[in-house]
């Protein structure tokens, strides 16, 4: 049967480049590392600016989710850049296969490419469901293991910076820190040999004790959550610099991670067994998945807590029971449950102001975030919570003011960091 769109095929696994689009750069450039070990040649599109929302209009609706133009726009922009042979390029999209908009992004991509005049190039579907077949790009368990240490890699690199950057006494050595050890991860993960787990707690514990030896001095810091839709939560492209804006008001960002979304992906497996009774191996496996995965997060957690510097983050156990009494675990479309059990962990973590970050008209976020604000106040009423639309017509100048006047409206006390 003739398939519907261009396969990645092994012939072009040899000399095609894979672009990747921005969200999480750190996590993944560490991703990359582990693919480069396979023998992919890849790339991380980082650029940004009007330009990339232009083009993606150009070439899709603007009616569609914004983060979609966003990765849309940046592709085709790369394509038409001259730094690509176009007959010698992939593009890779990453699908969760859930019921929300990001699940047709790869098909608007190929209408885009195909009214661009790019309808050669292949697009990967990278999926854990196997929503596409590309004979190039196959997942296997070592492969999966190495990007999910690049995961907790990128997830504590973050922390630490959000922990590190408002309070540091030589601006910008946070990040320069989380650069340098992007950089060695990267070329570790990437370099042919398996890892060993006490390799990689071994570099959790020296990252720890790098970014606890930065000069620090005492500030006043209110400390601001940021939730939402995963694509605009995270990337700079995406939510105009939300975190460093938040940081040059004088804020300290606190970021759920990653692993949290794949936490949550993962139990929604076992939500849909408890729901309807299907595939009982399906659900076994499901499980023994999340005990691993949530065993990992313990293992950072533990080796933060080892170090006492900085605030580890909240066990996933516990993030799913606080949805309890606000929403169902049933409602998994977008990011679901997920987003609601997010702020309710920023709220009893102490985190009594909250951006809630959202594509405007995007559904599941209107409802699990925007729509579960009133019940969240009612029951913590010294809550301070502000939705933020992101779209190519709004203004950074209004989002920015609505951000002020979050943080002039701060209903908890001043955290200070020594």
């Amino acid at each position: 049967m003739e398939r519907y769109y261009i396969p990645f095929t092994k012939e072009m696994k040899k000399d095609y480049t894979i672009l990747i689009p921005t969200m999480l750069p750190m996590h993944f450039k560490m991703i990359m590392g582990v693919l480069r070990t396979y023998g992919y040649k890849m790339e991380l599109l980082e650029k940004s600016g009007p330009e990339i929302t232009e083009v993606g209009l150009k070439y899709v609706h603007n009616d569609t989710c914004y983060p979609a133009i966003l990765v849309i726009g940046q592709f085709i922009e790369a394509l038409q850049s001259g730094a690509y042979d176009p007959h010698k390029t992939a593009l890779m999209l990453f699908q969760t296969g859930g019921g929300c908009r990001a699940s047709n992004y790869i098909s608007l991509l190929r209408k885009a490419l195909k009214k661009a005049g790019y309808d050669y190039v292949p697009v990967i579907s990278f999926s854990f469901m196997g929503l596409e077949d590309h004979p190039g790009f196959k997942l296997s368990f070592s492969k999966i293991r190495g990007m999910l240490y690049g995961v907790l890699y990128g997830d504590l690199l973050m922390s630490l910076i959000n922990q590190t950057r408002p309070y540091e006494t030589d601006q910008g050595a946070a990040e320069r820190l989380a650069d340098h050890w992007c950089e060695i991860l990267s070329k570790e993960l990437g370099a042919g040999r398996v890892v060993s787990y006490r390799r990689v707690k071994k570099n959790y514990r020296e990252m720890l004790r790098d970014f606890a030896a930065i000069e620090k001095s005492p500030r006043r810091a209110v400390k601001v959550g940021v939730v939402g839709e995963i694509f605009v939560k995270y990337s700079p492209l995406g939510n105009n610099d939300l975190e460093r804006f938040l940081v040059s008001e004088g804020a300290e960002t606190v970021v759920p991670g990653l692993m949290d979304f794949l936490l949550y992906c993962v139990y929604n497996g076992i939500v849909d067994y408890q729901l309807y009774k299907k595939n009982d191996i399906k659900y076994w496996g499901t499980k023994l998945a999340y005990r691993y995965l949530c065993g990992k997060k313990h293992h950072l957690i533990a080796v933060m807590k080892e170090n006492g510097h900085f605030t580890p983050p909240t066990p996933f156990e516990d993030t799913v029971k606080m949805a309890e009494g606000y929403i169902s675990h049933g409602t998994k479309m977008g990011e679901g449950w997920l987003l609601t059990a997010e702020m309710l962990e920023l709220v009893h973590g102490g985190v009594k102001n909250i951006v809630c970050t959202q594509p405007f008209g995007c559904l599941p976020n209107h409802i699990c975030g925007k729509g579960m604000m009133k019940p969240i106040k009612e029951k913590n009423p010294d809550v301070n919570i502000v939705a933020i639309d992101y779209d190519a017509g709004a203004t950074k100048v209004n989002q920015e003011n609505r951000l002020k006047l979050m943080l002039a409206n701060a209903k908890t006390e001043k955290f200070v960091r020594f």
